[in-house]
């Protein structure tokens, strides 16, 4: 993890940046951490901890922001971050919603979004869900391989749904190598170089004729350098001319501050880019433009508020701060080796001058959440510790590991609070065993 640095060249002890805060975040006359109109510890004592918090205005506006810009054509990238709760938000803010298997389509349609407003992807979808996406009328299925096209010819008639194709580029973005997606070898996508994203349109312009309108590219996430995008859409914009295509979506990916000392391009910044960009490279302006973010929309709209119940001072190494989650609700740290910040939620803004390792509860030594973590001195047991910026992927990838209860999801607006995912129970946790 980068550590945040200060002048002198030591960690920072700073509060909390206000950047890091969703916008509907501010500290009261006491200090203490307010989301949508609500206290923070409030909603502890209300509903237990730990739990994902959601400042729905924040999560709007960030919606707003990008469908300002390209319409339907900003399609909200749900395995970020999927509810039906954030499902509607994003459809009634002008969105599409981008799924990626099966069971998120499935949410996104109990959500109430009509299929035409639904992207297909994946790079091994079943029959079955190539059927069931044709069945419920899927606005567009990304087409991610030759066996797939071979899939979709045995189903026929695809009435009205339209085809991308998939094209890798070849091009590596400056992120972490798990999350880097359009390098020639990936497992995602047809490449460009080889001439397999030719024939693969061509193959599926032949069967299915003009509904096999679009290309779609994703060079990976938490991209902060956007050169990447430029290079993308230089690469492909050949491609689509030569075949006709009609739609072209970039992707997504990109990223957002997670550390005091780090700062990313605005949602319209970068869509200016990807404008510019288009135009520079020769893309017909009759064809749609498109793009999928997921984690810009909704990363810095969230945060995960934990209680403290061990401190553990292990004398010339560190100081471990244990809390009552973990790599359940969280494995960003563990998986990526990623950064984030912490506080006290009844001090938002007071120096950290303490270094200590914020833990979780789960039996592995990697149960880390914040590796090099400072907090007050006065910090005891008890006390509600937060990190911000986990709006994505902290309860799409929440797992039951050690059988522990996932947290409930609850958003915060106009003074008002609501649990749109409940807590899971032990009865939860034993329901599918006989």
């Amino acid at each position: 993890m980068a550590q945040v640095r200060d002048e002198t060249g030591t960690p920072s002890e700073a509060g909390i940046g206000a950047h890091l805060l969703p916008l509907g975040a501010h500290a009261d006359e006491e200090g203490r951490l307010v989301v949508g109109g609500v206290r923070v510890d409030d909603l502890a004592q209300e509903f237990g901890t730990p739990f994902f918090l959601y400042d729905e205005e924040h999560l709007r506006a960030r919606c707003r922001e990008i469908v300002a810009v390209f319409g339907r054509g900003a399609a909200f990238a749900s395995k970020s971050f999927l509810t039906k709760a954030m499902a509607r938000l994003a459809f009634e803010e002008g969105m599409t919603l981008d799924v990626s298997t099966g069971g998120e389509l499935e949410v996104v349609l109990a959500a109430g979004v009509p299929g035409e407003h639904v992207i297909l992807h994946g790079n091994n979808k079943s029959v079955a869900e190539l059927r069931r996406a044709v069945d419920t009328g899927v606005g567009r299925i990304v087409v991610d391989s030759f066996d797939e096209i071979d899939r979709l010819d045995a189903i026929g008639e695809l009435g009205e749904t339209r085809l991308s194709i998939r094209v890798n580029p070849g091009v590596e973005a400056h992120t972490h190598e798990f999350i880097r997606t359009g390098q020639e070898d990936s497992k995602f996508g047809l490449s460009l170089a080889s001439g397999e994203a030719d024939r693969a349109i061509e193959a599926l312009q032949d069967r299915f004729g003009d509904i096999a309108d679009g290309a779609h590219a994703h060079i990976g996430s938490q991209i902060l350098e956007l050169s990447g995008f430029d290079r993308e859409i230089e690469i492909i914009a050949p491609f689509i001319g030569r075949h006709g295509l009609r739609e072209f979506v970039v992707g997504g990916g990109l990223g957002v501050a997670y550390l005091n000392d780090e700062f990313a391009p605005s949602l319209s910044h970068w869509a200016r880019e990807i404008a510019t960009a288009c135009q520079r490279s020769g893309i017909d302006d009759r064809v749609a433009i498109g793009v999928e973010p997921g984690r810009a929309i909704v990363a810095t709209a969230g945060m995960t508020c934990y209680r403290i119940g061990t401190i553990k001072a292990i004398a010339g190494y560190r100081t471990y701060v244990a809390v009552d989650g973990g790599m359940s609700d969280n494995p960003r740290p563990v998986l990526y080796g990623s950064g984030y910040e912490a506080f006290l939620a009844r001090s938002v803004h007071t120096r950290r001058p303490w270094p200590v390792r914020v833990v979780g509860k789960h039996c592995e030594s990697g149960d880390v959440i914040v590796s090099d973590g400072r907090l007050p001195e006065d910090t005891v047991v008890g006390d509600l510790l937060v990190t911000p910026v986990t709006g994505a992927y902290g309860f799409a990838m929440a797992s039951n590991y050690n059988r522990v209860p996932r947290p409930p999801v609850i958003f915060v607006a106009n003074g008002a609070a609501r649990v749109v995912v409940r807590r899971e129970s032990i009865e939860d946790l034993l329901r599918l065993e006989p």
